[in-house]
């Protein structure tokens, strides 16, 4: 995890536009570093450093002396980059993964490069000697990326929108900063002058596929055919593997530990392969809750039975309201479900950093849009619907829950690493007919709890544990988070400014108090930037007003049982 930001084409002092670098420094809280590309005064790149591998020589932009012409500003993790050395028989210059970039970009171009990256990423490549420069966003988009580029052809990079809304630029006074989209890269021409004009945007991957990378890496050949002990015994090696190749840094890996199912075989797995790599220092699991939240207990239970050293973060509802702004500040959204659970993400990061050093914090973001584990999905019409909905879901992470756990642990310098998104294990899930991947007995990601259900792994009450929104779970079945802020904010936003809310906020309008408290907050940050979120994440196949699992019968029946 680190802070990327790339200047072409600038018409303003780059000194003074540099200043815009800074507002992503808390990526990249080990270094900084800001460089003129040479031979063009108005072309640089800004880089924040967390040193997670190579902390000797891995400051960016990356150059080696074999390509002079080639410039390298990424964040994330490749992480088959040995592999590929190997298997190309690359030399390195540094121990960097992400030198592996500029070695297959001279071997095969731009397309055959992208395909090749197992692991999470945005970059930027500048070929000078080609007079082209390329973007490029992982398949989920659980690395961050923004650009601005204009019709005189000045283009700004940025992992975080907040880097590039206050750039100068002659020509526009009102900078249009737009997400850039998972799974595609963009080639662009560099001008003489160092502007630049984009040539093509190609999406290089679909969720659904195997990825080219499949060839050159360590899991071998998978048993075939769709038979539930075989389709079971994949998983398994796919999951492990997802997990081993995450254990890639120089630093101290952490585990968020909510006691659902997907942050519990997480951690669980993650401990016993610490182990087997005879790491020296016991894995640290992290929940977070107010008191009475039943995450605290599952958490616990989990803690005790795979044996973390476990730590609990309390937090009051005046900790949470107050946290709200910055949330928003980081987040830039205005989404009311990704507001609501990002604030005990948040505050759980802030402990971390801190109080330990742990640094590279995995988590089981993905897996409820990949195994269909939201509560709605019970509802849905047919299992070809809902693998289409699984897929829209996987599709939007870079929007809701995979914006929410990116900018809250980076917020405090933290790494996060998201197994369920691994290439392998999602394209296979994806793979298997639609009707193994619905849930079943009234029981959503049946298949994903049927895969762990001898391996001991984690306590049987937990592996069945139904669903619970990690926003809903850090509060009391006795009164929601979202009850605690829909009480609060009632007194901020009066009627009459939801009776005018169309016309203050005719994109996206709020619906609800709540939601129109949340974007007051976002365009004191971010004003005129409302179309960064396409709209609102609710629940289908529903009558829902609210997007909280705990509104819905299905939960309610639940709790009764």
């Amino acid at each position: 995890m680190c802070g990327i930001w790339a200047l072409f084409g600038s018409d303003d002092c780059l000194s003074v536009q540099c200043l815009s670098a800074m507002k992503i420094a808390h990526r990249g809280p080990d270094a900084f570093r800001f460089e003129n590309v040479n031979g063009y005064t108005n072309c640089c790149f800004g880089f924040h450093r967390l040193a997670v591998v190579d902390p000797l020589f891995g400051m960016q932009p990356i150059r080696v002396k074999k390509y002079p012409y080639l410039w390298l500003c990424y964040n994330g993790e490749i992480y088959n980059h040995r592999k590929l050395k190997q298997h190309f028989e690359f030399e390195y210059q540094t121990e960097v993964d992400g030198e592996i970039i500029l070695h297959l970009y001279d071997k095969g171009g731009i397309e055959k490069t992208v395909c090749m990256l197992d692991g999470v990423f945005a970059f930027i490549l500048l070929d000078t000697a080609n007079k082209k420069v390329f973007l490029g966003r992982d398949t989920y988009g659980v690395r961050p990326l923004f650009r601005a580029l204009t019709e005189d052809g000045f283009l700004a990079v940025c992992s975080e929108a907040k880097g590039l809304v206050n750039l100068k630029h002659s020509m526009t006074p009102f900078l249009k900063v737009e997400p850039f989209l998972p799974g595609h890269y963009e080639v662009l021409d560099l001008k003489p002058n160092g502007k630049v004009a984009s040539v093509e945007m190609v999406k290089y991957h679909h969720c659904r596929d195997e990825p080219l990378h499949a060839l050159y890496d360590n899991v071998g050949k998978l048993f075939p055919g769709f038979e539930l002990e075989t389709v079971k015994s994949n998983l398994r090696i796919l999951f492990d593997n997802a997990i081993r190749k995450r254990l890639m840094t120089d630093r101290r890996i952490g585990c968020l530990l909510s006691g659902g199912l997907d942050s519990s075989l997480v951690a669980a797995t993650l401990l016993k392969q610490l182990k087997e790599a005879q790491v020296q220092y016991p894995l640290q699991t992290f929940a977070i809750g107010m008191e009475d939240s039943p995450d605290l207990l599952a958490a616990r239970k989990v803690a005790n039975h795979i044996g973390s050293e476990h730590h609990e973060v309390l937090f009051n509802s005046e900790e949470g309201i107050q946290a709200l702004d910055e949330v928003i500040f980081s987040l830039e959204t205005y989404d009311i479900t990704t507001v609501r659970a990002s604030v005990g993400m948040y505050l759980v990061s802030k402990y971390i950093r801190k109080n330990t050093d742990s640094v590279v914090i995995f988590s089981g973001e993905g897996s409820d849009e990949l195994t269909q584990g939201y509560i709605y999905f019970h509802k849905a019409p047919s299992p070809e619907k809902a693998e289409e909905e699984s897929e829209r879901l996987l599709k939007e992470l870079y929007l809701f829950d995979v914006l929410r756990a990116d900018r809250t642990t980076a917020a405090h310098g933290l790494e996060l690493r998201v197994p369920f998104l691994d290439h392998r294990f999602s394209s296979y899930y994806l793979s298997l007919p639609a009707e193994m991947r619905v849930p079943k007995n009234g029981i959503e990601k049946h298949l994903l709890r049927e895969t762990f259900e001898d391996t001991n792994l984690i306590p049987k009450e937990i592996l069945w544990r139904p669903k619970e929104a990690f926003s809903d779970g850090i509060t009391s079945v006795k009164n929601s988070w979202f009850r605690i802020l829909q009480e609060y904010i009632e007194d901020q936003v009066d009627d009459t400014m939801m009776a005018s809310a169309a016309q203050k906020f005719p994109f996206n309008t709020p619906k609800t108090k709540e939601g129109y408290y949340y974007r007051q907050l976002f365009e004191r940050h971010y004003p005129g930037r409302a179309d960064w979120l396409t709209h609102y994440w609710m629940p289908r196949w529903i009558n829902a007003s609210d997007p909280s699992a705990r509104t819905l019968s299905h939960y309610k029946a639940a709790a009764k049982a």
